[in-house]
C-alpha cells in the first residue's frame, strides 16, 4: 500500500529540498498510529530529515523512522531518549545498525561483510602503528586532544567501534562519522549511508562517482582523480549529468550511461553479472599493501568479537571472489567487454598487470633494505624523524598506490609521473642512506 502524505503529493515543479510545508505534513493511511505520530512530529523537529524521507523509496512503500530506529528494550543501544516514547514500552536508537538494515536487505548486507569495506574501522583499531599515528604523534598524547585526528579525519571513513555513554548516546569520539566500516554496540558492522546518504537513500546517488570521492581521493588513494585523468571520466565529466541513474538493481546497463562509474565495475549487475556489494569480489590483486599479492584469499575472515579490547579481528587482506584471483578478474573483464572487444580488454589488463608488478619490483628491493637496516640496529627509534622510514612509507603507500591504481583505473598521469618516476627517484635516495648507514655502521643524525 502506498504511504499517503500531503507533501508526497505535491507538485511535480516543486524544489526538490523544498522544507516549508513539512510542519503541516499529516499522513492519513498506510501506518501505525506511532508511526505517523514519529514522522509528524519530526517534521516540526528536524524538517530535513523528514524531507529527505518522503522523497525516498522507503516513504514510498510505508518504511518510516520507527522501523529503523526501533530497538528491542534489550538491545544495548536501546534508550527513551526521544520525548515522543518515553515512557513507553517503545525503546529507540538514534544509530541504526546493519543488523536493522538487514530485516529487509539481507543480500547486500551479507555481501557487504565479505568486502573491505566491513574490515575499514577494525584494521585501524588492530594495528598499534595507526592507533600510535593518531594519538600519539599526530595528537601529540594530549590527554584533552589526542583523539581529534581520528575523530575528525581516519574515522570519517574508515568508521570507528562506536562507544555509549551512561545515557546510551554515542560519545564524541565516535560518532557521527559516515566511515564504511563503523561496528555497532549491537555488533552489526558497515554504514550503508556512506554510499547512500540517509535519509533519502538514493540509489542514484550511489551509482555517481561523488558517492565514492568523498574518501577515496588525496595523496594515497586519488581514485576520484585517477578516474577523472581516465577516458572514462573524460566521458562522464562531459555528459553525466544527462545519463539516467534510477534503474532498477541489475537492469542499470549501458545505454543508462556511456562510461562507468565507480559502481559499475565494482558492483554493477551487468550482462549475466549480479550486482554485488562486495566491492572486493572482481578484484585480482591487493594493491593498497606494501607488497602486491592475488586476491587468493577467498571471503573475508568472518568477524566475531567487535568489542572486546583483547581482541579485534582483522579480517583477511587477500579475500576477493570466493573462487579466488582469476575468477574475480574474469568478473571485471565481464564488464569492461560490455562496451569494449576483448582484445582491448586483454590488452589493457596485461599491461596494467604488468604495471603491478613491476612496482613490486621496487617494493621488494626497499623493503628488504629497510629490513636490513633493522635488523642491523641503524633505524631511528622514532621512525616518523628517520628518513629512511619516511621514504619507504611514501614509496609503497603513497607513490606506489598512486602508481598501481593509476594503472588499472586508467590513469595515465598517475601510473607514471605521479607514480613509477616518484618510485625511481624514491628508490635511489633510499640506496644512499642505507649504503652509508651500512657503510660507516651509524646513523646519521
Amino acid at each position: 500500500m502506498l504511504l499517503s502524505v500531503s507533501s508526497l503529493v505535491a507538485k511535480p515543479t516543486e524544489h526538490l529540498g523544498d522544507m516549508t510545508n513539512n510542519k503541516n505534513l499529516k499522513i492519513t493511511r498506510g501506518m501505525t498510529v506511532e508511526a505517523k505520530r514519529c514522522v509528524e512530529c519530526h517534521a516540526d523537529k528536524t524538517p530535513a530529515h523528514v524531507d529527505d524521507w518522503r522523497q525516498s523509496r522507503h516513504a514510498h512503500v510505508g518504511v518510516s523512522c520507527i522501523d529503523c530506529h526501533s530497538v528491542k528494550k534489550d538491545n544495548p543501544m536501546a534508550a527513551q531518549n526521544c520525548p515522543g516514547v518515553k515512557g513507553t514500552k517503545t525503546y529507540v536508537s538514534v544509530l541504526v545498525s546493519p543488523k536493522t538494515c538487514t530485516k529487509c536487505h539481507p543480500n547486500e548486507v551479507e555481501e557487504f561483510q565479505h568486502s573491505g569495506h566491513a574490515r575499514a574501522a577494525l584494521q585501524v583499531a588492530a594495528k598499534q602503528g595507526m592507533q600510535d599515528l593518531m594519538h600519539k604523534f599526530e595528537g601529540r598524547n594530549h590527554p584533552k586532544l589526542k583523539n581529534s585526528p581520528e575523530a575528525t579525519g581516519c574515522m570519517q571513513c574508515h568508521g570507528t567501534i562506536i562507544k555509549l555513554d551512561k545515557n546510551k548516546q554515542p560519545t564524541a569520539e565516535t560518532w557521527p562519522n559516515y566511515g564504511i566500516g563503523n561496528v555497532y554496540p549491537d555488533g552489526g558492522v558497515g554504514n550503508c549511508k556512506s554510499c547512500h546518504s540517509i535519509h533519502k537513500f538514493s540509489i542514484a546517488e550511489a551509482r555517481k562517482p561523488a558517492g565514492c570521492a568523498s574518501c577515496h581521493l588525496g595523496p594515497d588513494h586519488p581514485d576520484i582523480e585517477i578516474y577523472n585523468n581516465s577516458m572514462h571520466g573524460h566521458i562522464f565529466n562531459a555528459e553525466g549529468s544527462t545519463w539516467k541513474y534510477d534503474s532498477a538493481p541489475d537492469a542499470w546497463e549501458p545505454g543508462d550511461y556511456r562510461a562507468p562509474t565507480c559502481a559499475t565495475c565494482h558492483m554493477s549487475g551487468i550482462g549475466e553479472l549480479k550486482t554485488t556489494h562486495n566491492v572486493s569480489r572482481r578484484l585480482k590483486w591487493n594493491i593498497w599493501a606494501p607488497i602486491s599479492k592475488l586476491r587468493d584469499g577467498g571471503y573475508e575472515t568472518a568477524v566475531t568479537d567487535f568489542t572486546n579490547k583483547n581482541k579485534v579481528t582483522k579480517g583477511n587482506p587477500l579475500a576477493g571472489h570466493p573462487d579466488g584471483s582469476k575468477a574475480g578478474r574474469a568478473e571485471m573483464e565481464q564488464v569492461c567487454k560490455s562496451c569494449h572487444i576483448s582484445l582491448h580488454t586483454k590488452s589493457f589488463f596485461k599491461m596494467a598487470d604488468q604495471h603491478v608488478e613491476l612496482y613490486n619490483e621496487y617494493a621488494k628491493e626497499a623493503k628488504g633494505m629497510i629490513d636490513e637496516l633493522g635488523k642491523k640496529g641503524l633505524m631511528m627509534k622514532d621512525k616518523w624523524a628517520d628518513p629512511a622510514f619516511k621514504v619507504w612509507y611514501h614509496l609503497w603507500h603513497h607513490q606506489g598506490r598512486r602508481m598501481r591504481q593509476g594503472a588499472l583505473m586508467g590513469g595515465p598521469d598517475y601510473a607514471h609521473w605521479h607514480g613509477v618516476f616518484e618510485l625511481q627517484q624514491d628508490i635511489r635516495e633510499l640506496r644512499a642512506i642505507y649504503n652509508k648507514r651500512i657503510k660507516t655502521g651509524k646513523i646519521d643524525e
